[in-house]
């Protein structure tokens, strides 16, 4: 089995080494992650300026760009073989309801995904890497579960509690749920005098009941929502065509 890796936490990152640790024991395994922390940079490409890649001394594969960049030059120009799977992480904190928008964790499986290759991104609900040889075991179980009987490609995103692998609850199929807005912006002032401002911190959940993530999550359960990349409103289509007739 061939498993491509990236994150977007960057190529040194605890989480990438723990997964690729976990993975180069049932796989061969290529690691290609961004140079730097990219969180937040959703599906983007860098369309701007020539990317490079270099190989550090642990064999991992760092680009200037993205997660997506990453994912993106492996699968067009680099890699000799389509891997089985394209798998992502291991991030520093939870990617549920809004926030796989937003993450470069989701976007580096998502590119996979568009590219015809199941793909599993996984993140630990909170920061600070606890447990994080759990959730390193857990990604493991996932990818021998191999999911045969799932229409291919899937797209996975599994956001593990952290806890000790003995205490971790079941995994659980779960939807998205839906977080409030925001916090306000935090504005102040750099050296110079001159306003700057940082994004404020994301919403507490909204739509955090039964069958849901962040619900799931609460439990102690390992998440697992399919994904998919299609945008349509299906259920204003139709109100759509009448409004357009």
């Amino acid at each position: 089995m061939r498993i491509l890796i990236s994150n977007d936490d960057g190529y040194l990152a605890p989480g990438l080494v723990a997964l690729a640790d976990a993975l180069a024991a049932i796989a061969d395994i290529t690691v290609i992650a961004p140079d730097s922390n990219r969180s937040g940079s959703s599906n983007s490409l860098t369309l701007d300026r020539p990317l490079s890649m270099h190989k550090a001394p642990n064999g991992f594969y760092f680009v200037n760009g993205t997660p997506s960049d990453c994912v993106h030059l492996a699968l067009t120009g680099m890699l000799a073989e389509k891997p089985d799977l394209v798998v992502s992480g291991i991030n520093q904190g939870q990617n549920m309801g809004e926030d796989t928008l937003y993450s470069g964790t989701v976007a580096a499986a998502t590119e996979g995904y568009l590219f015809g290759i199941p793909a599993m991104a996984f993140s630990q609900v909170e920061h600070g890497w606890a447990h994080l040889d759990a959730a390193a075991r857990i990604a493991r179980d996932m990818v021998e579960r191999r999911f045969d009987s799932m229409p291919k490609p899937f797209l996975f995103n599994v956001n593990i509690p952290n806890r000790p692998y003995a205490e971790l609850g079941k995994v659980a199929a779960t939807r998205l749920g839906k977080r409030h807005v925001s916090e306000p912006v935090i504005k102040t002032q750099d050296p110079h005098g001159r306003e700057i401002y940082w994004v404020g911190p994301t919403g507490a959940a909204k739509d955090a009941g039964e069958g849901t993530d962040f619900y799931a999550a609460r439990q102690g359960w390992v998440s697992v929502t399919p994904l998919q990349v299609d945008l349509t409103h299906a259920t204003q289509l139709a109100t759509l065509k009448e409004a357009l007739a």
